[in-house]
């Protein structure tokens, strides 16, 4: 016997035998870790989606949610003809659009100054967050007290600047102002800390690079910095843009005693406050759920005209 027959002899048989495929339970390994997620997102994702899709053509009241009838599009055509629905609509564009755009600018200016190397970056840092980890409610309520008409502190700092009081909570455009600002006071600080570390992937040789050549640092921000956080741009961009639709809590609290109508005149009546006023106040859940629907296609109708107009730049670009 050589002494390579006889060191393939004290080898077990088990690890001689090489198996021709991987064994099922390898293969099936996978699936099944991923497979808790997925039923997760089918029964709390896509159930919900589905069963609001099929509310939505029936007339339901929430006192009697067994006695449907069938009502096929006339819930959506009626949200064409409502008034409301379309002051709700600008409301939610207005707000959103005073909030969003100096949100994401502070932002910016906010994770360039935390970028530097300052004495207690860290302190800086969790100071910037600490309006996002705020409850929504403590905050609105204490905004609606900084807005008070008659003891508001920005009243008396207009006073004093000798500038006339303003109704911020009845006026049509103070109200929409007063809301977008603590929607911008609370995000700000969350998106500037998404923009800080999306400023750490930017290669260090670039700015050496834009030095080299004679950039100032402005002229490194725009040119180095910023195509470097095109994609955290673009997330802050699309979570601003949902966040502003599903906007809710802080016009809901502002004013107390408007509830759900948002204002007396609805000046401020967010499409959140608009679906839950039809939805829990008004009890028709059919139109509720219509309105939830229509929500959803304005923003994939949004973000594809968005990468409609991208496409078209790019295309025009070569």
């Amino acid at each position: 016997m050589t002494e390579e027959t006889a060191g393939r002899a004290l080898v077990p048989a088990a690890e001689r035998v090489r198996p021709r495929g991987r064994p099922l339970r390898s293969r099936a390994a996978p699936y099944a870790l991923v497979a808790p997620f997925f039923l997760l997102f089918a029964a709390f994702g896509l159930f919900p989606l589905a069963a609001t899709a099929w509310l939505s053509f029936f007339r339901v009241d929430l006192t009697a949610p067994e006695a449907r009838q069938w009502a096929g599009a006339h819930n959506y055509a009626r949200l064409l003809g409502d008034e409301f629905f379309w002051n709700a609509l600008s409301n939610t564009v207005l707000i959103g659009l005073l909030a969003t755009v100096p949100q994401l600018l502070l932002a910016l200016g906010v994770a360039h100054l935390l970028a530097a190397r300052l004495r207690g970056r860290l302190f800086f840092r969790v100071a910037a967050l600490a309006p996002y980890a705020t409850s929504v409610a403590a905050a609105t309520l204490v905004f609606a007290l900084f807005y008070g008409r008659d003891q508001g502190m920005v009243n008396w700092a207009l006073g004093v600047v000798g500038l006339s009081p303003v109704d911020w909570q009845n006026g049509p455009w103070a109200s929409k102002f007063a809301v977008a600002s603590i929607v911008l006071w609370r995000w700000t600080g969350y998106n500037a800390l998404i923009y800080l570390a999306a400023m750490g992937t930017v290669p260090p040789e670039l700015y050496e690079a834009a030095a080299l050549d004679g950039a100032g640092r402005w002229r490194r921000f725009l040119h180095v910095t910023l195509p470097g956080l095109r994609p955290a741009l673009a997330f802050t961009g699309a979570v601003s843009a949902i966040g502003a639709v599903q906007l809710f809590g802080e016009p809901l609290l502002f004013s107390s005693g408007a509830g759900a109508s948002g204002g007396a005149d609805h000046q401020y009546q967010t499409l959140g406050l608009y679906l839950y006023e039809q939805g829990w106040v008004n009890l028709h859940l059919g139109r509720a759920a219509a309105l939830a629907w229509a929500m959803l296609l304005l923003l994939v109708a949004g973000f594809g005209l968005v990468r409609l107009v991208r496409g078209g730049r790019g295309r025009g670009a070569r």
